[in-house]
């Protein structure tokens, strides 16, 4: 890879609340603000959404419009593909979190053969299926969708055969079947589950890194220990949702929640693990102005985006001297 790539998606879908669409823009206004030339430095494109399908009726309470985030989750896989077909390095910038099935899918497709792990950093383990969701927003969907689970065990909706074709569509996408393993998947920071989850990451032994283990150990060790995880792994994404952050820096997210990473924490956490030549894909998600005052969420976003960038940037710099 020899520059990023911006893909914006605007979607926001999968969310409970509305705004996060907004969010891009919440980012290019921080931007401003600073000074910075950020939005001018790399190409971009924007992924298509089906906003407009929000004024409809929704016609599947276990997964909300998921006809609709089908189609747009396509668009999605096939631009992550396509940037990384070119030798580009995608930086994904979403509306709600559901667009990361779609993001893991369009990876796979590009490297089919080749073990993936994601880094989860997160409030949520977003890890609900149809079958289990007490919401039906899809944005809590994305990890049960890659990992191709439906945690039957511990199910309490009966989704409709049309939901039930959808989900099996978006588990396929890109390619069929799971796209990851549980023991390549790692959260971080994840405090806000619900029953259905907590079992099915107890019974999968998925690590989560919680707030106090991180703090002992400081950014630095858990990407080590994290990378020491992933080390059969030959390609890395990390998915940073801004709720990730403690809910005193994070007003402007459809689901703040106390206890969570500040600022610098962030920075430090994004850089340490962007350095690792493995990771192929960055995506930052869930920021909603609308529900913030003086932009603060955007703000604060924006200086992790910068720093996780700058990271990005210096490891293809580097790898492009080692190529030569």
């Amino acid at each position: 890879m020899k520059r990023i790539k911006l893909l914006e998606v605007r979607s926001e879908l999968g969310a409970g609340t509305r705004g996060a669409s907004m969010g891009i823009d919440a980012l290019r206004v921080a931007c401003l603000n600073k000074g910075s030339d950020y939005f001018r430095r790399f190409n971009s494109v924007v992924v298509p959404d089906l906003n407009h399908v929000l004024f409809d009726k929704n016609h599947f309470p276990f997964a909300k419009h998921i006809d609709s985030i089908h189609t747009v989750q396509k668009g999605i896989a096939n631009a992550v593909e396509q940037t990384l077909r070119f030798g580009e390095f995608p930086l994904v910038l979403a509306g709600d979190h559901s667009s990361a099935n779609a993001t893991i899918a369009g990876i796979k497709a590009t490297y089919p053969h080749k073990t993936l792990g994601v880094v989860w950093i997160d409030a949520h383990a977003d890890i609900h299926s149809p079958y289990t969701t007490p919401s039906g927003n899809m944005h809590g969907m994305p990890l049960a969708a890659a990992l191709g689970q439906d945690n039957l065990a511990h199910q309490r909706n009966v989704p409709e055969p049309e939901t039930e074709f959808f989900w099996r569509r978006l588990q396929d996408l890109g390619e069929p079947g799971p796209k990851l393993t549980p023991n390549h998947l790692v959260y971080v920071v994840v405090r806000d589950t619900e029953e259905q989850e907590n079992a099915i990451i107890d019974e999968l032994g998925i690590k989560n890194f919680k707030l106090p283990e991180f703090r002992a150990k400081g950014p630095r060790q858990v990407a080590r220990e994290i990378y020491e995880q992933l080390r059969y792994c030959d390609m890395v994404y990390i998915s940073f949702d801004v709720d990730s952050l403690d809910s005193r820096f994070s007003k402007g997210t459809g689901t703040p929640v106390e206890l969570g990473l500040d600022v610098p924490e962030a920075i430090a956490l994004c850089r340490a693990l962007l350095e690792n030549d493995r990771v192929v894909c960055f995506e930052m998600v869930e920021i909603n102005p609308t529900l913030d005052s003086e932009n603060t969420m955007a703000n604060n976003a924006f200086n992790i985006l910068e720093a996780a960038t700058e990271a990005i940037e210096q490891r293809l710099r580097l790898d492009e001297v080692v190529s030569r």
